[in-house]
């Protein structure tokens, strides 16, 4: 008996030991990584990975040499279920808002996160602990007790001189720019043979004013009382939750790698997982996604017509002659209005048109790729406007019935904003299915 018990204590310990360190005899095992479980971050839903015939769905004889049917595949991402909203865009904005102020105005090491031990800040940079940020907001305009120290430094954010109206203390949003860098992977892989280049001729740096151009709501149209609009929209409760407008191809793009960044700093590891870079989708993407997993429909909710069997419309458009608010909104409705798609997408016709990450090229059906399709390019300031063209896709609450088809393409200016132009952002899933174990 003792000598069985001998024996089933020398197996366990012979199993424990191979499962501990150097335990692989010699063999290639892979390197140690932790496990990851896909989820859908939050406020997006799964697309699935597939694919489909792109382009018209109907005879179209004007536009068929720009929209020109193709097979092609896209892999599987995350989307926004939504337009981005005036409030989640204004996240954005007042964390640039608190950057500057923090970094230009207040100089308080309170706001900075402290450094510990011996490893401590070598390299004399800053970084801020929006942790305590968080819990106690910096408040501008006056407001709270406690806050009286901060309002003679904060002034300068504020409009000055004869800018000021009845001298209230009004934030100057042109002091309201945010700077990124990236690599331009596309750059660095037509030149990855060029020994004269050098990492840094890849990498583009930007720097771009975040706050919307409320203007746009007036000088999009000739002779429309808009007022109110460009008052309210961005900045009243009433419109937190209708689509960002008055945003270019660029902020939108910035807002993504801001996005990203926010994403990179969140410090529970264990909840998140590594996360794809968030970006806008590229054309085909958006309509693969507005499609909804169907096959040869005109519109997101499917089927040719643009109402229901009761006769209410289906999107937020221009119907008629300029019937705008037969379909419930004069101008922009909340962003989840109307029925989803079948894949939960809302307003992915009507409401805001929105950006894509696709330069426009009328014949780009023709030489992109079928698998995950997109032309890019990285237009210079110096380009002439028509290098600087990008994608517009899903038609807007001022669009006729048209332009809400899956495959109607348009394009808009990369630093022009607009009343009708809105976007989502997509990140893609790291791995070939969600279904499957990793």
């Amino acid at each position: 008996m003792k000598q069985i018990y001998f024996l089933i204590v020398v197996l366990v310990a012979g199993i424990f030991s191979g499962c501990g360190k150097g335990g692989d005899r010699g063999e290639l095992t892979g390197v140690p990584q932790r496990s990851f479980r896909a989820e859908v971050p939050y406020g997006m839903v799964y697309i699935p990975a597939g694919s489909f015939m792109m382009g018209q769905t109907d005879q179209d004889v004007t536009f068929a040499q720009i929209a020109q049917t193709k097979q092609v595949t896209v892999p599987a991402f995350f989307m926004d279920e939504t337009e981005v909203s005036n409030s989640k865009y204004r996240q954005f904005v007042n964390w640039v808002r608190d950057s500057i102020a923090i970094t230009n105005y207040l100089h308080d090491d309170k706001y900075y996160i402290k450094p510990k031990g011996a490893t401590a800040n070598t390299n004399g940079k800053k970084y801020i602990n929006w942790t305590y940020v968080k819990h106690y907001p910096i408040t501008f305009n006056g407001g709270k007790k406690g806050t009286a120290a901060n309002a003679a430094k904060l002034q300068g954010m504020y409009y000055q001189g004869d800018d000021r109206i009845f001298d209230r203390n009004e934030l100057d949003v042109r002091l309201l720019k945010y700077n990124y860098s990236m690599v331009v992977l596309r750059d660095a892989a037509d030149y990855k043979n060029d020994k004269t280049k050098r990492r840094s001729d890849f990498i583009l740096r930007d720097t771009v004013p975040v706050y919307p151009d409320t203007l746009c709501w007036l000088s999009d149209f000739s002779y429309a009382a808009n007022e109110p609009m460009v008052e309210g929209y961005f900045s009243h409760p009433a419109y937190r939750n209708y689509p960002v407008v008055g945003v270019t191809w660029r902020q939108a793009r910035a807002f993504n790698m801001w996005r990203t960044r926010y994403n990179e700093n969140y410090k529970d590891s264990r909840a998140l997982p590594h996360r794809a870079p968030y970006n806008l989708p590229t054309e085909t993407e958006f309509e693969y996604a507005s499609r909804g997993g169907r096959i040869g429909t005109d519109y997101p909710w499917g089927g040719p017509y643009i109402k229901n069997a009761k006769g209410c419309l289906l999107a937020n458009f221009k119907p008629g002659r300029g019937n705008y608010t037969d379909d419930g909104g004069a101008y922009t409705v909340n962003v989840r209005s109307y029925f989803p798609n079948d894949y939960g997408l809302y307003n992915m016709a009507g409401n805001v048109a929105e950006w894509t990450q696709s330069a426009f090229d009328e014949s780009a059906s023709t030489f992109v790729h079928d698998l995950a399709p997109t032309f890019n390019y990285e237009a210079k300031p110096s380009d002439p406007p028509v290098l600087k063209r990008k994608v517009v896709r899903g038609g807007s609450w001022k669009d006729v019935g048209y332009f809400l088809q899956n495959s109607t393409r348009t394009y808009e200016y990369q630093d022009t904003a607009k009343s009708y132009i809105g976007f989502r952002c997509v990140t893609h899933y790291l791995g070939r299915d969600i279904k499957d174990k990793h």
